[in-house]
């Protein structure tokens, strides 16, 4: 199983929105950068990754499942495009800040610190753990 994150504006696509789908779960639509296209290529169904709301809160609110593969993008007809769809899995009981992410050393090195504006993004098995234990989240 691989990890990763998606980052969505809150007032745009939010945690709540994505709960309301239930396991039917949303194309994860719209994305336009190739590096993060090409991350949405390598998931597999049952991948599981963080819901990340950017803008003003800058924090982790839930965990989401990969549940199809790549497909083309619902969007737009440039067949350049594909998405992922992902369901919501559980939220955290602490929403895990960008601040507390770059305040921990142990994750320095994460896509998330060193490349904030990339929408789609890997994140390491240790990372993982970390993030949902200041999550609140065993």
């Amino acid at each position: 199983m691989n990890y990763w994150l998606f980052k969505s504006e809150p007032n745009t696509w939010g945690w709540e929105e994505q709960v309301a789908k239930g396991d039917d779960g949303e194309e994860w639509d719209g994305v336009r950068n190739y590096q993060a296209r090409n991350f949405m290529r390598d998931m597999e169904v049952g991948d599981l990754g963080f819901f990340y709301h950017s803008l003003k809160e800058k924090a982790v609110v839930g965990i989401v499942e990969v549940c199809a593969l790549a497909h083309p993008d619902s969007t737009t007809d440039d067949a350049r495009w594909e998405c992922v769809d992902i369901k919501a899995v559980k939220p955290f009981k602490t929403p895990v800040t960008l601040d507390m992410v770059k305040a921990d050393p142990r994750l320095a090195e994460m896509v998330l610190v060193k490349n904030s504006r990339l929408s789609v993004q890997p994140v390491r098995p240790e990372e993982w753990d970390i993030i949902c234990d200041m999550g609140g989240l065993a």
